[in-house]
């Protein structure tokens, strides 16, 4: 088993989304499960530095995905 960690210095008003394109992860490959500090988290929620991002293909889907309240923005 192999750690995949990657750390990104959170610049003012980063979003998930601009770490995502900073990464260089094209869009239409980017699954939809996404955390944020444990958060199952929207693309334009906001970053701060210290965060915690989980980023997950689709091929590891969260099962359930509907009990879980998706936060979009803080």
């Amino acid at each position: 088993m192999h750690e995949s960690i990657v750390y990104v210095d959170a610049r003012d008003g980063d979003t998930i989304r601009n770490i995502v394109k900073r990464l260089g992860i094209p869009m239409d490959e980017l699954g939809r499960n996404i955390f944020l500090n444990g958060e199952y988290s929207g693309l334009e929620r906001p970053v701060k530095d210290e965060d915690r991002l989980g980023i997950f293909p689709d091929d590891m889907t969260l099962l359930y995905r509907q009990y879980f309240k998706k936060v979009e923005e803080d």
